[in-house]
């Protein structure tokens, strides 16, 4: 279909006008009458400055669908420049059918306007209530990563993504440049990028608008892109922005054909538009002698005191009635003909694209069964030793086969699966790279589906681009470098938070970080790599969004992955190690624990765990065996003594039930915390985060949590866990001054066992190493 430019231009002015409308209106919506005061909104909110171009790379896009019939999905990275998303959205009838209310009529808009920036109704961002978006937007600039996530193993998707010249200067979107070197063109699909030059932030300039086009280009170039620069600022109707999209699905079209009938090009110039306009093009020259538009002025609301001063209600009358809005709709507020043919139809509309709903291209995830893969303890808990990444790579290898022909699975890292031991995961799917290299790289394959890049940030925002458009995916990273992205996981955390309040959205699949190269085997690396406040961080967020996961071995770990990777509409965190380490559970022991998430381990307890004197409690791979060690040493000095060992898998199941949905009931908690019985917390992370879930549960004050307290250097293990409070010695300690009755003995114990423990952090550093009683020490039943 081949629309007339006039067409086209209505439509964008139709757009902006409504877009404006949005920010200022509460009554008279369509200007049937004198603009006065008591219309406007008590309270103006939103950012002008961008709308006019997003509407304008809309209306191309639009144009694209139309003729080629194109499937087109947007991301739009300036997410505050919501009302063009709204306005465009209205136009082409998405918000109609998702909601009656917001018909494509005069009350109908007046419904949207009321709703936008209102109580309960829609933010001045994107968010998921907006049909079509996966992506919130915004300052931080993780759009163009989304957007490639969305792009890879979707060969008939378009991704088109709006790069607010603000959000470039950002450090994730100049790693995100870089994404087009592991898109495949034969498998994937494609992303365009629109880069928006409107010249200024909230006050100040942007770097890229500065820049000249021989730089923009020059830089571009180096990236590996095709840039076009289209300038826009003179003529917001002109065609060259049509003209720059239809060229540049030309382009995106030939790369694909040629890849995909074997001449694969090495470096495939993949097309990127550069799109100049004026900051809020189309508001106010000037006011009061202020210049506004092309200015940092327009970047929120251009005009405002407009409540207050009688010269902006003029000029605002003036600035929306310029848009002739009495040619744009007609009696009913409808959308005149000429506006509505530059609209796609059904599916095809931007904000119908499925992927935008990605929950409902989701399919079952094929996972093989554990048990090949399972590590063998028949000989007793402890008895037998694993490395829990490497027999979870062996279990992810399968799972990389089984999802080839669909290619529904990817796994992200910051160049860390050799260093974490899942580097097996290699003989199923290459390294992702679709650029040439040398003879000596090993495992690159442009169709491979592990991504590895030093970028956090990358990393992320391709997994939320992947799962968000229907795909399941996993996220390994060192422990200590998961911080990178605190910030990425709180907007993507609130986003599944709404989302779950968005009757039509559809969930996807869960984000699962695995933190492994944790901090209590990173003393070689030092105290810089010692940190394990990304658990902190998650537990922070609403707690039906987000679960912390800590196995203590192989096999628990493997349960729990099964778990986790079919999981829906959640953050997950799991942490876990990668040196070989004693086994505790076979596989149905494994499977009962992680369904329980918290249980006492019956066979490490004397007297059968029943009526225990003191709890030893522990969550995480190391504190376990600091925890079976110090029990060691507490049967041999005191026999007689009654304790309990529970172990959590499932941090979150010592919440209350009413604060958190894996919250075991009063009744679980109290079967196996009792309820005066002192307990001793072998904690992984920090002990706030114990007590921060604990919070609620009768008699917390009992619970005496130990865990990483900021002390580390380059050293030992043991001595790392000895500078922390935490190692087998220490815990012995601290569970001898809870034996009742047996001052004299357990104080003489206490001080032996501090004495040993000075002893060997002094051999330590006679010798640089841990001693053979450390080292190579096992679970006796």
């Amino acid at each position: 279909m081949q629309l007339e430019p006039n067409e086209s231009r209505a439509y964008q002015r139709a757009a902006d006008y409504v877009a404006a409308a949005l920010i200022f209106l509460q009554d008279n919506i369509l200007l049937r009458e004198p603009l006065r005061r008591e219309h406007l909104k008590p309270r103006l909110l939103g950012h002008w400055g961008s709308c006019p171009g997003i509407t304008m790379a809309y209306a191309a896009l639009n144009r694209l669908i139309q003729e080629r019939d194109t499937d087109v999905l947007l991301v739009t990275g300036p997410g505050h420049g919501a009302p063009a998303n709204h306005a465009n959205l209205w136009l082409e009838g998405t918000h109609e059918t998702y909601d009656s209310a917001l018909a494509r009529t005069e009350s109908g808009l007046l419904e949207l306007a009321r709703r936008y920036c209102a109580p309960d109704g829609f933010p001045s961002h994107l968010s998921p209530m907006l049909p079509g978006t996966i992506h919130e937007g915004g300052e931080l600039g993780y759009a163009l990563a989304t957007a490639f996530g969305a792009a890879f193993d979707a060969p008939d998707r378009l991704v088109a993504c709006i790069v607010g010249d603000g959000e470039a200067e950002t450090g994730p979107t100049a790693a995100a440049w870089h994404s087009s070197k592991f898109l495949d063109p034969v498998t994937g699909g494609a992303v365009l990028p629109i880069l928006h030059l409107n010249g200024y932030k909230i006050s100040s300039p942007t770097l890229f608008a500065t820049m000249t086009d021989d730089e923009l280009t020059a830089l571009f170039r180096g990236y590996g892109w095709a840039p076009r620069i289209v300038d826009m600022t003179q003529n917001p109707h002109s065609e060259m922005m049509t003209d720059a999209v239809r060229d540049a699905h030309t382009a995106i079209a030939e790369i694909q054909r040629r890849a995909r009938s074997g001449d694969v090009p090495e470096r495939p110039p993949w097309p990127m538009i550069v799109l100049r306009s004026l900051k809020g093009q189309g508001a106010p020259a000037e006011v009061g002698g202020k210049r506004i538009e092309g200015t940092f002025h327009a970047h929120q609301v251009p005009l405002a005191a407009v409540h207050d001063d009688p010269e902006q209600l003029q000029a605002l009358e003036e600035w929306l009635r310029s848009y002739a809005p009495d040619e744009l709709f007609d009696e009913g507020g409808r959308p005149r003909p000429d506006v509505l043919a530059a609209c796609p139809q059904g599916e095809r509309r931007i904000g119908m694209q499925p992927a935008g709903d990605g929950g409902r291209l989701r399919q079952p995830l094929r996972l093989p069964a554990l048990e090949p893969y399972a590590v063998d303890v028949g000989a007793g808990p402890g008895s037998a030793s694993a490395s829990p990444n490497q027999v979870l790579a062996d279990w992810l290898t399968e799972v990389m086969r089984r999802t080839e022909e669909r290619r529904d699975f990817r796994i992200v890292s910051p160049d860390e699966l050799a260093s974490n031991k899942l580097d097996g995961v290699l003989g199923a799917s290459g390294r992702a790279y679709a650029w040439p290299v040398d003879e000596y790289a090993e495992d690159l394959s442009s169709g491979g589906r592990v991504m590895e890049v030093l970028s956090e940030h990358n990393c992320q925002g391709w997994l939320q681009g992947y799962l968000q458009t229907g795909r399941y995916g996993l996220f390994p990273t060192y422990e200590a470098f998961a911080s990178v992205v605190d910030s990425m996981l709180n907007q993507y955390a609130k986003w599944l938070k709404m989302s779950q309040e968005v009757p039509w959205r559809t969930p996807v699949s869960s984000l699962t970080y695995l933190l492994t190269s944790e901090g209590w085997r990173q003393e070689h690396n030092g105290y810089s790599h010692q940190g394990p406040g990304f658990i902190n961080n998650l537990l922070n967020k609403k707690s039906t969004v987000t679960g912390v996961y800590l196995p203590p071995d192989a096999n628990t770990l493997l349960v729990t992955m099964e778990r986790l990777l079919p999981d829906t509409g959640r953050i997950n965190l799991v942490v876990s190690g990668k040196h070989p380490a004693a086994q505790w559970l076979d596989l149905d022991a494994a499977r009962r624990h992680c369904e329980a998430g918290a249980s006492t381990w019956h066979w490490a307890s004397t007297n059968g765990g029943e009526e225990p004197e003191v709890i030893l409690a522990c969550a995480g791979s190391i504190p376990t065996v600091e925890t079976l060690a110090a029990l060691d040493l507490l049967r041999r000095d005191v026999p007689d003594a009654r304790i309990r060992v529970v172990n959590i898998v499932d941090l979150c199941t010592i919440a209350p039930p009413d604060r958190h949905p894996h919250g075991m009931s009063d009744a679980e908690f109290r079967t196996l915390f009792g309820t005066d019985t002192p307990v001793l917390f072998d904690f992984h992370g920090y002990p706030s985060a114990v007590h921060q879930l604990l919070h609620g549960r009768p008699g917390p004050g009992r619970f005496h949590v130990r865990g990483y307290v900021e002390e580390g250097t380059t050293t030992t293990p043991y001595d790392l866990l000895a500078s922390n409070g935490v190692s087998r010695h220490d815990l012995a300690i601290a569970a001898l001054g809870h034996l009742r009755g047996r001052a004299t003995v357990t104080g003489n114990l206490a001080a032996a066992h501090a004495h040993h423990r000075d002893r060997l952090r002094e051999e330590i550093r006679r010798t640089g190493a841990d001693p053979a009683e450390i080292t190579e020490w096992k679970w006796q039943p």
